[in-house]
């Protein structure tokens, strides 16, 4: 058969866990924490599946869900999304992302992706028939380049996306770049997606600004964020989107028949969880502590740190080390030194990065010091 998606393999999260696996190494490639999740939300989840909330779920969401994050974006940005109309949980952000491609664009579109971009980007514009239009971040700081971006967009210009903070970069938008994308997509028919799965996890003083904060950006973009990545629950893959009714009409559309609906007793707990707001808003605080014990035991090394200020990942250049591309070195890194971390060049249509590799750091205090006093002898 024909394949829609002919240059798509096994993604590189799956292929360099599974080396890390087979090779017994500190695995730092997929982002996800190797602690658990909070006891409490376990206790919550355990009741709701023995008190009965086992069977389907509302297509939209349970509506105390949808009201409490409503609730949550209202008080953190400063836009009211209506809980009945405007929200819709969904089985992680990959399958949100998955689902406004589908409900927006048409066979011919062209669809604007900032590289490095995460790799489900690409493939979710490519199998709706759309075009990606790669633009590069800087090279210095990973900032969005605004003439570059602005050079690119064309009458068939449908959708813009964004990430902030930034996978795998760790760069974070700031109010000019609102700005910026408000002057670039004025009056014009085009719709953005703002991935910001990892809105709580943002450094050095900084705060997350979001797409929905901004009253005309709001009004054309699809707002993504995740369960797991701010709870710890990534195998629970739970997400939500937020956008206006009328784009959310069309993306229900399309997500009833790609899942119907999530994880009932999940969707309670989540939603009685969130009561308590400090299990996000410390959660910047956590993981700041958790990058710097890692850069502590990486100062005298010969690896170059390129700044992060958010998500839980980090780059490492390595060009004072090998000259060996990326794949290879991350190859050898994680049979010979036991670790695992993540080529850069999966993220760039043109799969080249130069010599860097991505890190994630939300894991055990323990095992990021052993992982960078690793790292620093090589």
């Amino acid at each position: 058969m024909n394949s829609k998606l002919p240059d798509v393999g096994t993604t590189i999260f799956t292929v360099m866990s599974r080396m890390a696996a087979e090779h017994s190494a500190i695995n730092l490639s997929q982002g996800f924490p190797d602690f658990n999740c909070p006891e409490k939300l376990v206790d919550l989840v355990d009741y709701y599946l023995r008190k009965g909330f086992n069977q389907y779920a509302p297509m939209q969401g349970v509506p105390v869900l949808r009201q409490k994050i409503s609730e949550k974006i209202q008080k953190l940005y400063g836009h009211r999304y209506d809980a009945e109309e405007e929200i819709n949980v969904t089985a992680g952000a990959t399958q949100a992302i998955y689902t406004v491609s589908s409900a927006v664009i048409n066979p011919g579109d062209e669809v604007i992706l900032m590289e490095p971009a995460y790799d489900c980007y690409a493939p979710s514009v490519k199998i709706n028939g759309g075009i990606p239009v790669f633009v590069p971040l800087k090279e210095s700081d990973f900032s969005i380049d605004w003439d570059k971006l602005a050079g690119a967009v064309t009458g068939r210009t449908r959708m813009i996306f964004l990430n902030s903070p930034h996978n795998p970069t760790g760069s974070v938008i700031n109010e000019t770049d609102i700005k910026n994308l408000e002057d670039i997509t004025r009056n014009k028919d085009i719709f953005i997606l703002s991935d910001e799965v990892y809105e709580h996890i943002v450094f050095d003083k900084k705060k997350h600004i979001s797409v929905s904060g901004s009253k005309e950006l709001s009004k054309k973009a699809f707002v993504i964020s995740s369960f797991g990545k701010t709870y710890h629950t990534t195998g629970w893959k739970m997400g939500y989107c937020a956008a206006p009714r009328n784009l959310m009409k069309e993306f229900r559309k399309v997500h009833q028949f790609i899942v119907f609906a999530v994880n009932t007793p999940i969707q309670y707990a989540y939603a009685e969880y969130m009561d308590n707001e400090s299990h996000y808003i410390t959660l910047n605080d956590f993981y700041e502590n958790k990058r710097n014990i890692f850069l502590k035991h990486m100062k005298n090394s010969r690896w170059k740190i390129k700044p992060t200020s958010g998500t839980y990942f980090q780059l490492l250049d390595y060009s004072g080390i090998t000259k060996m591309n990326d794949m290879d070195f991350a190859e050898t890194l994680t049979k010979e030194a036991g670790i695992a971390t993540i080529p850069l060049s999966p993220f760039y249509n043109d799969k080249q990065s130069g010599n860097l590799l991505r890190v994630c750091f939300a894991k055990k205090d323990e095992v990021l010091e052993k992982a960078a006093d690793l790292l620093s002898k090589i």
